[in-house]
């Protein structure tokens, strides 16, 4: 048989078509599932049959019994007592009144009639003397008796509780529901206050007691529902300051609100007597119910009359709460998510419902009972542990909410639009979601004013115990005695936090309130700092001695002026040459400062000093119980960096001295480094955030004004760092991505070199810098911009006495293009085309001799600062040149052209014009580097003892520009403003903000837009200002003879065995330090040497031999060449005459190099 065939079977005969087995088991299958499926939906059928029939027949009966009901009520004109109340009004107005009030069916006015009349009798009789009258003698009555009244009274709470839950919907001009409502309030209230029962004796008080908490007992319970639909009433009123103030008008809402609350409050008191708290902790189901549902109400505080307040503020209240919460945290968090899913509050889809519990526990716990919530101070009572404790799990909740993906982006893209409303306000239009958004979440925002005030903190802090710093972890422990007590740790947590929520909340101004109060508590930042160094410094004992060994050095550091330190990075020699292929070997290091011979030799272990050993494994490697004091200590300290003037840093050393700031800054330094290096997760991104910018502030500082040694800043990479190929190509690729991806960067590896650029050698980032230029060269040639040589240059004709201008007009349009190369012609004073073809050397005199007309003050772009070093920045009247700006732009083009070519420029700007090119904002510390007579004055006001009133200041500064005088207002109005005491620092930071980022903003934005046309900002990021003016410029003002002579290239019949030759030589080595620059600048028309060497010098340093005949006379007689020598600055050539004698040599080259000529000289 067919081995096909033989697994198939025939239903019907040989006739039939065969089928598989599996098939006919699958068919078999199917046919059972749709016969069971047809028994069930049979099934089903029948049972929706029989619940509808079932509804319509006890639709039907209730309907008939309230009627009758009705009827019978009216007609009754006996005496109404407990038992016919109970039996007669009560069973069976409670029955067909359940059963048309639920959830899905709203109360008709049929339905509020019948509750009127029932509520009113009931009233009535809660408030008769006579016990027999007197519904609540049923509760004291016989067993069947108290069990009935039992029954009635839960079913009654429950429908007190419904009607209150639907009357928030109704209009609150409805007087029928109002009134049923107030009745409903009024029988609940005395139901659960024995005060209000009467005629209760000493006899029967304590089955009466029973009774009622056993009543107040099911009210806090589930079963109830009176959490939620008080919580559903509350919601629904308007604000309280925007409802009228005079409550007669209103006394039934009032009543009704006051009614609620009274309910809320009421099973709290189960569980204290006489206002004394139980020695045992003990979980109430009510406390748990009134946190989830009542504090997760959005503006709870705000939404009652603040008569009420104090019964929420009570410690009875508070403390059951705060137990509970701490006690069931998981659990009561859990349901807050819960609730967030199923009520469709609109406040709940901005912030969920454990951020309101937040708020208003904090708007609840300040203030005293009878003060609002702007109260300075807490309530009296309240313990101060629990309600740390408690708000720590709250806002803890809170981040994990907000640092959820989706909630990020949101906030990302919101973030993105208040940015570009900065930049562009024209151009956007708020719609009125996100306006709604926005002005809500400033709304909630404000709810945390307390936390923002200095009596808060100051309070907490006095409830820390100062002798010891428990180093137990900050969790919350099931444990009463660890509950009932706070550490610093966990006042820093509380507050940490709270920076989180605020930056996740509000990225641009959030967290300045609390960073504002944090910075100017008096000791509150010393004393975080002592904590910290008692923790990560204890273990380094030999720190100290080895601090007190360099102590002298260390000083040096702090006299020494900014000049001396432009180089501090540039002496540490690079051990790696990845480029040039040569191997990874270790270099001697010399002192950036000082020439003292105990200061210029480093030993490199003492880099170890300032690698702080807790800080080697970034932020995981940090104990828990300090990770969010050092948060708080990083955010803190870097807010108040900003207001930090030098006099407070330098010379009063507040708040640290310079030897715990070294300590701060080596312990930042190590903490970003490593915390870049490893892989950390996002719960650490607060704290590298806070890090990092502290971090650049202290570096930025010692840049200007070094109190660090160079050594510290290497320290945590002098072993660990990556190669330069692979720093520059990660380097490159994470600022691609910082510019592509929308998402929020996570700190990486790869941005160790973006961040924190500092920890590679400064001739380490050079190379890096070259490396870039290289790789876009490449990249350019792939593209076909670059072929044969000279095929795309750009060619341009300059007149002599036009060079600016006609560069401006040929080269200015060009852009990025620029970075072709330029086949520059030169046109005579006398009109006529210079002879000569540019090989790169004519192009490098135009851009010299260009930059050198532009940049001078006399053309009216730029002026030299007022210090000493006499820096360029641009002029204010610039602006009113004509293209004045499109000339500066022009030149920032120049720039970059020279550092694309690699051409040196003897120019250097200010430190304050360069931070802005870097991106970088300015503040009050670096103002004496730009305009030290303004600084001085400031500090001076700063420091003024009498009325500031006395010095007639306003908030205006006055510029003079062409003969005219112009007032700028530093704020709106502010001619009219007096500068008084209170408002010193005002001025003071605003003028400094004028001067250091207002004025120049214009021209250092047209500057950054040429510069960027050829050069990338992120290569340019490497570098601090000190290091940008270097790359531009060169290096130190002195010449490496070894390195100048090993690459000089001899022409002409010169070769290194010549006469004249090693005559030059021996000149060179006798000349003083500025006589040899003088030299350099005589040939290349820049007096420093290239940062890396003198083999980056393009074109190459060249001695051209000038042969000269002597008489033979004159050579018997001793006489020498008078020729003088020349230079050829465009081919960056020496012509040097065939001099015989020392002597003549050093005497014609210091007449040449002296004589401020070059070319024509010969």
């Amino acid at each position: 048989m067919d081995a096909h065939r033989k697994h198939q079977v025939s239903l019907r005969g040989a006739s039939a078509k065969e089928i598989t087995r599996d098939d006919l088991l699958q068919k078999v299958s199917r046919e059972r599932e749709l016969r069971n499926y047809a028994k069930r939906a049979a099934s089903a059928a029948l049972f929706i049959q029989r619940v509808w029939r079932r509804f319509k027949v006890t639709k039907m009966v209730a309907l008939q019994l309230q009627q009758e009901w009705e009827t019978s009520v009216n007609r009754y004109t006996g005496v109404m007592t407990a038992i016919w109340i109970s039996n007669n009004l009560l069973r069976p107005f409670l029955f067909f009144i359940t059963r048309f009030s639920n959830r899905y069916q709203k109360v008709h006015s049929k339905k509020i009639d019948s509750m009127r009349m029932c509520f009113t009798i009931l009233l009535e009789s809660l408030k008769s003397p006579d016990l027999k009258r007197n519904f609540c003698f049923l509760a004291i009555g016989t067993t069947e008796e108290r069990r009935i009244w039992s029954y009635q009274a839960q079913h009654l709470t429950s429908l007190g509780f419904f009607i209150l839950s639907e009357y928030s919907e109704y209009n609150s001009g409805a007087q029928d529901i109002t009134i049923v409502t107030s009745l409903a309030m009024r029988i609940l209230v005395i139901l659960t206050d024995l005060k209000g029962w009467k005629g209760i004796t000493d006899d029967n008080r304590l089955d009466a007691d029973l009774s009622v908490k056993g009543l107040v007992e099911f009210t806090g319970s589930n079963k109830s529902s009176s959490y939620v639909s008080i919580a559903r009433y509350i919601s629904a009123l308007d604000n309280y300051s925007s409802q009228t103030k005079v409550i007669t008008h209103e006394s039934d809402k009032f009543f009704i609100t006051a009614s609620a609350i009274t309910l809320a409050v009421r099973p709290f008191y189960l569980n204290f007597f006489d206002g004394e708290r139980p020695d045992i902790l003990d979980v109430n189901h009510a406390a748990k119910q009134y946190i989830v549902h009542l504090m997760t109400i959005p503006w709870l505080v705000q939404l009652l009359p603040p008569v009420l307040l104090p019964a929420l503020k009570h410690k009875s209240i508070l403390f059951p709460c705060f137990q509970t919460l701490l006690i069931l945290k998981e659990n009561v968090l859990m349901e807050m998510s819960e609730l967030a899913k199923s009520e469709v509050i609109v406040s709940f889809k901005e912030i969920p419902p454990v951020g309101w519990s937040l708020a208003n526990f904090i708007c609840l716990a300040t203030g005293n009972e009878n003060d609002s919530v702007d109260s300075r101070s807490f309530n009296q009572g309240l313990d101060w542990a629990l309600y740390v404790h408690v708000i720590i799990t709250l806002a803890e909740s809170l981040l994990a909410y907000l640092y959820n993906i989706e909630w990020l982006k949101k906030k990302k893209k919101s973030f993105q639009t208040d940015v570009e409303s900065l930049i562009q306000p024209g151009d956007m239009v708020l719609h009125e979601g996100e306006a709604t958004h926005e002005s809500l979440i400033m709304s909630y925002m404000d709810q945390f004013r307390p936390v923002c005030q200095q009596w808060h903190l100051t309070n907490l802090l006095a409830s820390v115990n100062s002798d010891a710093i428990k180093k137990a972890e900050t969790s919350i422990s099931n444990s009463v005695v660890q509950l009932a007590k706070i550490d610093l740790g966990d006042v820093a947590l509380f507050y940490s936090n709270f920076l989180r929520i605020f930056s996740a909340l509000s990225p641009i101004r959030g967290s300045l309130p609390v960073l504002n109060m944090l910075s100017f508590t008096p000791g509150f930042l010393v004393r975080l700092w002592g904590v910290l160094e008692d923790s990560f410094f204890s273990a380094d004992k030999h720190i100290s001695d080895n601090h007190t060994s360099e102590n002298a050095k260390h000083k040096d550091f702090e006299k020494i002026p900014k000049q001396a330190s432009k180089d501090g990075g540039s002496k540490w020699v690079s051990a790696l040459h990845k480029f040039t292929g040569k191997s990874q070997t270790a270099t001697n290091c010399t002192d950036a400062i000082g020439s003292h011979a105990a200061t210029s030799k480093v030993n490199l272990d003492s880099s170890d000093v300032w690698d702080i050993e807790p800080m080697r494994h970034g932020p995981q490697g940090i104990p828990k119980n300090m990770f969010a004091m050092l948060h708080l200590f990083c955010a803190t300290y870097s807010h108040l960096l900003l207001v930090l003037d030098d006099i407070e840093f330098y010379e009063k050393q507040v708040p640290f001295k310079l030897e715990q700031q070294r300590r701060i800054a080596s312990m930042l330094n190590t903490l970003v480094y490593n915390g870049l290096s490893h892989v950390n997760g996002h719960h650490s991104r607060a704290l590298m955030d806070c890090a990092v910018r502290c971090l650049h502030l202290m570096y930025e500082r010692d840049c200007r004004h070094p109190f660090c040694p160079p050594d510290l800043w290497l320290s945590p990479a002098r072993k660990s760092r990556p190669p330069i190929a692979v720093a520059a190509r990660t380097h490159e690729i994470f600022s691609a991505n910082l510019r592509s991806d929308d998402s929020l960067t996570s700190l990486s590896v790869g941005s160790v070199i973006t961040i924190t650029p500092h920890v590679f050698p400064f001739e380490e980032r050079v190379e890096m810098f070259r490396e870039f230029i290289k790789m876009d060269k490449a990249s350019r040639k792939m593209a076909g911009e670059i072929s044969e040589p000279g095929s795309r240059a750009i060619e341009i004709v300059v007149r002599r006495g036009h060079i600016v201008e006609d560069g401006f007009r040929q080269l200015n349009s060009l852009g990025s293009k620029l970075k072709s190369s330029i086949h520059v012609s030169f046109v005579s004073e006398c009109g006529l085309t210079e002879a000569g073809l540019d090989y790169g050397g004519l192009s490098k005199e135009f851009l010299t001799d260009m930059s050198k007309e532009a940049f001078a003050p006399e053309y009216g772009l730029f002026t030299q600062t007022s210090t000493s070093d006499r820096l360029l920045i641009p002029t204010p009247s610039a602006r009113f040149l004509d293209n004045g700006l499109q000339m500066i732009e022009f030149l920032g083009r120049v720039v970059g052209k020279s550092f694309y070519e690699g051409i040196l420029l003897d120019y250097s700007f200010s430190h304050v014009f360069v931070q802005k090119l870097l991106g970088r904002y300015s503040f009050l510390d670096e103002l004496s580097t730009l305009d030290p007579e303004l600084y001085r004055n400031l500090m001076y006001v700063k420091s003024y003892d009498g009325d500031v009133k006395e010095l007639s200041l306003d908030f205006t500064v006055t510029e003079e520009s062409f003969g005219k005088r112009h007032v700028i207002e530093l704020k709106s109005g502010g001619k009219d403003i007096s500068v008084t005491n209170e408002n010193k620092m005002q001025y003071i930071h605003a003028m400094a903000d004028y001067k250091l980022n207002q004025q120049i903003l214009p021209f250092s934005n047209a500057f950054y837009r040429g510069l960027t046309d050829l050069i990338s900002p992120s290569w340019l990021k490497l570098f601090n200002a000190s290091e940008f003016n270097q790359l531009l410029s060169g290096g130190n003002y002195d010449i490496d003879i070894d390195d100048f002579k090993n690459n000089t290239r001899y022409t002409g019949g010169y070769n290194e065995g010549s006469r004249t030759i090693k005559i030059f030589w021996e000149v060179i080595k006798g000349f003083e330090p500025k006589e040899r620059c003088m030299v350099l600048k005589f040939v290349t028309s820049c007096s420093r040497a290239p940062l890396l060497g003198f083999k980056y010098l393009q074109p190459p340093f060249t001695i051209h031999k000038v042969a000269c005949d002597v008489p033979l006379w004159a050579t018997i007689g001793g006489q020498d060449v008078e020729r003088l020598p020349s230079a050829s600055t465009c081919y960056n050539t020496l012509k040097l005459p065939t001099y015989k004698r020392p002597s003549t040599l050093r005497a014609k080259l210091l007449y040449a190099i002296s004589s401020n000529a070059g070319f024509e000289l010969s």
